[in-house]
């Protein structure tokens, strides 16, 4: 990833301020004028209400983390600015921008050095009939980004057009214009050596990207019970799935959510539902029933903060040994995940393919930082990957569901097909699904439950592999794109970096780990859990060939790739 030509930007904001709306119409707005970007949200524990903060940054090409610190931050009023502090460092050079209406500027704010600049914005929106004065805030960084008020109104009628209320827009573009004049900048626009590209782009979120992923694959039933910070994949694809003959129900809770989608499963429609880590305890005893039958499910998991309730606001990695080894028995099973936010959707499509492929249960781990952050990017590679499961196409005499085959996949019959009834329990069974205890029988269905996923060849997919060099960096999730530009720090200090991203988490591939691991002389860990989780599940699987060291930290607050760069420079200097 390349690091120049970044600006990172913030907004923070009481409830009801208009923070968040403020970085939409400023996403939208640097996306028209041939830039990309990364917008995250942050709030306090409460689920909805209250203060929040918007995280931006912006490039010439495609960005998928934030950087160290911000070259800017507007403040529309210093309302427990405190909780965002440790999310938004500041440096010497950085300019915070406030309200004079808003009173002093808090001191922990102004510890970096940060240059400071009061502007009245509220005064100017009393001004305007109807302005609200983070328009004219945003008229501000406007100025600064260098973008015309004809792309910023643009911005405004694609995110307002819905309202009826034409004043909304008229406002609002008055203000952002009044914004543009309110001080006489004489530096250059933060945005004047960039390139300049006006191909098409995707603004897209990593939840809408998953469910996106889903219909590309065939899903046409979801069942679901609202929990942050899944819920958005659940209201993109609520309209979407309507569109191509599909249909969404809303659980009441994650029991019922995950039995639904085994029986739409088995009924023949391929099924998903989305959840987060408590919603993923509740449905293990329902997914060792869809291991158990063979019947094809995809849970999309948005991790947050745990245990409990956690911080359900917030981002964390730390359900991956709840997805690995949750089941009760010998339960095999597919867990993948996406790399960044447009990767969600070859992630979610290819786990639901594999699911219908394979007969088993696929968990993809997305997170809060993924599913919740919005990036304007170009569109993604189109796929096309085999999505059908194996289905019996006649039956002359006994039918056997769970045949013993030489690749594990037997044909699943359709309820309804001739001669096609079968026992679908959880208990275990002979090759008819007549339920037994017989130890033959367990043994071989067993095998014939693990083989099918040991046999499979699941190709290049299985990890992004990226450089060459005596260390590797071994990552998953979201924290791989601040690897990618930590790796990229430290070849340019001469440090050679090999970074290994792994996409399919169970079964992982343990030759193909080992292979992209040769002539390393170490390998480094990095996740967001504090336990280490994908640390230890690699090393007891014998998958980490070099000399092996972790850099676990948990969340609420985003890796960042300093921390990488300092942690891995330490290592070599100590090796």
């Amino acid at each position: 990833m390349n690091n120049t030509n970044t600006v990172s930007i913030a907004i923070t904001g009481s409830g009801g301020s208009g923070a968040v709306t403020t970085g939409m119409i400023l996403l939208k707005a640097m996306a028209q004028a041939g830039f990309y970007g990364i917008m995250s949200r942050s709030s306090g524990p409460q689920i909805r209400g209250g203060e929040s903060a918007v995280l931006m940054r912006f490039s010439d090409h495609e960005v998928y983390s934030h950087d160290d610190s911000f070259h800017v931050l507007l403040c529309l009023d210093w309302l427990k600015i405190e909780r965002f502090a440790d999310e938004i460092p500041l440096h010497g050079k950085s300019l915070l921008l406030g309200d004079t209406d808003a009173g002093e500027i808090p001191g922990i704010l102004t510890e970096g050095g940060a240059e400071s600049l009061l502007l009245p914005f509220k005064k100017r929106a009393g001004e305007i009939e109807g302005g609200r004065s983070n328009m004219i805030g945003l008229g501000v960084l406007a100025m600064l980004l260098g973008i015309s008020a004809d792309l910023m109104k643009k911005a405004l009628q694609e995110i307002f057009g819905h309202k009826k209320d034409r004043l909304i827009i008229e406002a609002s573009a008055a203000c952002i214009e009044q914004g543009m004049k309110l001080h006489p900048f004489t530096r250059p626009p933060l945005t004047a050596a960039w390139q300049i590209s006006h191909a098409q782009r995707w603004n897209i979120s990593g939840n809408e990207a998953a469910g996106l992923g889903a219909l590309k694959a065939g899903v046409r039933f979801v069942a679901a019970y609202p929990i942050t910070p899944a819920s958005e994949i659940l209201e993109w694809l609520s309209p979407n799935l309507e569109k191509v003959g599909g249909a969404l129900l809303q659980a009441e809770d994650e029991l019922a959510s995950i039995n639904m989608i085994i029986g739409a499963s088995f009924g023949g429609v391929p099924a998903l539902t989305a959840t987060s880590g408590p919603g993923l305890s509740l449905m293990m005893e329902g997914l060792g029933l869809a291991v158990a039958s063979e019947t094809p499910v995809v849970v999309v998991n948005v991790m947050r903060g745990g245990p409990s309730t956690g911080i359900p606001t917030k981002s964390e990695q730390a359900d991956l040994n709840l997805a690995l080894f949750g089941f009760h028995g010998d339960a095999p099973h597919i867990v993948l995940a996406p790399t960044h936010i447009k990767d969600c959707v070859f992630t979610v499509q290819w786990a639901s393919c594999l699911a219908e492929q394979l007969q088993t249960v696929t968990i993809v781990m997305s997170d809060q930082f993924l599913g919740q952050s919005r990036a304007v990017v170009d569109p993604p590679q189109d796929f096309s990957m085999p999505c059908e499961r194996m289905t019996p196409s006649a039956i002359e005499e006994s039918y056997q569901r769970y045949e013993l085959t030489e690749n594990g996949i037997s044909a699943m019959s359709i309820p309804g097909t001739p001669r096609g009834m079968y026992t679908a329990d959880g208990l275990e069974h002979g090759p008819h699904g007549t339920p037994s205890s017989m130890a033959q029988d367990h043994l071989s269905q067993m095998s014939k439950r693990r083989d099918k996923l040991l046999k499979y060849d699941f190709g290049e997919r299985w990890a992004e592999i990226e450089g060459a060099g005596d260390t590797a960096i071994v990552t998953w999730g979201s924290v791989s794109s601040v690897v990618q530009e930590a790796a990229q720090r430290l070849r340019q200090t001469g440090i050679t970096i090999r970074v290994i991203t792994v996409r399919l988490l169970m079964p992982l591939p343990l030759q193909a780990m080992k292979s992209v691991q040769k002539d390393t002389k170490r390998c480094i860990v990095v996740e967001q859990n504090q336990s280490g989780q994908f640390y230890h599940y690699l090393k007891g699987l014998d998958a980490l060939e070099s000399q092996s060291s972790s850099f676990a930290r948990p969340g609420p607050l985003l890796l960042r790739a300093d921390e990488i760069v300092a942690f891995v420079e330490q290592q070599v200097k100590h090796d």
